[in-house]
């Protein structure tokens, strides 16, 4: 029993499904308000007449037996003989059916298209009327703003002419208040910095006195410790050289000219220059004796040039008159030995030296001395050995003016195309002359031995 309930059931939904089908095929009802011409008695008519077609030559069945089978047979050659006649009426019918067929298809489609189209208007109808009210809305409103405007503006205008003049007043109030705010402000300003100048420069003055107070007062103290220090040392160079003067032989070349008395160290410091001075007028020529191993230092005064040697690690030593320079060069540790030019450079072997400098020390020669005093060097050195003399530069008009005769020993200067005429009759080549600048008071001519 259940089971043909299940039956039942799925019958039921098959024939459902069917008409749904149908239904959607051929349309019935209203679209739009519009009804739709009804298709289902002519696709009844349809189905029946194709019942009726499809039977056109069967024989109508019965009860099985030889009656049956005579009759079926008589059947089949009547349908046989009548077939020539009855052939183009079952042409005609089917052509007639499969007319019909596409006539009911097109009708179908007519009346979904007629759906669609009156779904179509009436979405287009409702969004009309949805139109109709927004601009309905919006034309009452658009009233209202411009009943509300006039009733603003006027108002607006108002309240903008009264806040205008408030706005004034307060400007008004506010430059005035500034105006007098800055000038007591430039007031009080101007005060302070008038009073803050004054303040500031006399203790501007004050600090400036003062320092010049105790500068003056250093200096002073400064140059009478040094003065006493000059002047012990003085004292005890010549209390050694009156030990150490038994001692000394005298020179063998001819006597110098008598010499005035007089205190050279202090004479060099003041028209020489201080030691620190003349070292940086002086560094100039080491460069040149940088590789040089035995340098001869004539005249070497206060061993200003020793010391340049010793700081860059040249060895040399020097000769000097002044016992009191040759003291001092000792007590420094400078190499120095009193003796006398002519002498000393004699007493050497040949080549034993490879550089000799001699600073203003020419000039206290007699001319006719000093050719042979620079042939003498040459012996005195090696092959390519360099010789630096330095000289007044006689080219320089303050020479004759003023510097050359603060020396009472000074002989005559030696100008510098006749110092290079020497050195090449001397036997010295690559010979320069460094004037050390348009205005120098001195010069320096350099050369090195030749082979």
């Amino acid at each position: 029993m259940s089971g043909d309930d299940l039956k039942t059931e799925e019958l039921t939904a098959i024939v459902e499904e069917i008409r749904e089908r149908v239904r959607s095929r051929h349309p019935e009802g209203s679209a739009g308000g519009v009804a739709l011409p009804d298709l289902m008695p002519l696709v009844h008519a349809r189905d029946a007449a194709e019942v009726k077609v499809a039977a056109i030559g069967t024989v109508n069945p019965r009860p099985p037996g030889l009656v049956n089978n005579i009759a079926q047979a008589l059947k089949r050659l009547a349908a046989r003989l009548l077939d020539w006649h009855v052939r183009e009426q079952i042409e005609f019918n089917r052509g007639v059916m499969t007319a019909l067929e596409a006539v009911l298809t097109a009708l179908s489609e007519n009346n979904r298209a007629l759906a669609r189209l009156a779904s179509q208007a009436e979405e287009l109808r409702q969004s009309q009327q949805a139109l109709r009210e927004e601009v309905r809305a919006g034309s009452q409103e658009l009233q209202d703003v411009r009943t509300h405007w006039a009733e603003w503006r006027l108002g607006w205008e108002q309240k903008l002419a009264a806040n205008e003049v408030q706005f004034l007043r307060a400007v008004a109030d506010l430059q005035g208040a500034f105006q007098h705010r800055s000038t007591l402000m430039e007031s009080n300003f101007r005060e302070l910095v008038r009073g803050q100048h004054t303040e500031f420069t006399g203790a501007l003055d004050r600090s400036g006195l003062e320092i010049q107070k105790r500068l003056w007062a250093d200096l002073e103290r400064v140059r009478l410790e040094y003065e006493r220090l000059i002047h012990a040392e003085l004292r005890l160079v010549r209390q050694r050289a009156a030990i150490a003067a038994p001692a000394i032989a005298p020179p063998a070349a001819e006597p110098a000219p008598e010499r005035p008395q007089i205190d050279w160290l202090a004479f060099a410091e003041r028209f020489r220059g201080s030691r620190e001075s003349v070292r940086e007028r002086l560094r100039v020529y080491v460069p040149r004796f940088a590789s040089c191993r035995a340098v001869l230092d004539l005249g070497c005064g206060r061993g200003e040039f020793l010391e340049l040697m010793q700081e860059a690690g040249i060895p040399a030593s020097g000769i000097d008159e002044h016992e009191e320079a040759v003291a001092l060069c000792r007590e420094r540790g400078l190499g120095a030995e009193r003796a006398e030019i002519f002498s000393y450079l004699g007493g050497l072997a040949e080549a034993s030296l490879d550089g000799i400098f001699c600073a203003q020390v020419v000039e206290h020669l007699p001319p006719a001395r000093l050719p042979g005093l620079l042939r003498l060097a040459a012996t005195r050195l090696q092959r390519g050995g360099l010789l630096v003399v330095e000289t007044p530069n006689p080219e320089s008009p303050a020479i004759f003016s003023t510097h050359f005769y603060l020396d009472p020993t000074h002989q005559r200067p030696a100008p510098p195309a006749l110092m290079v005429f020497y050195l090449e009759e001397a036997g010295f080549g690559q010979i320069e002359v460094d004037r050390h600048g348009p205005d120098a008071l001195d010069y320096a001519v350099i050369g090195r031995k030749l082979g």
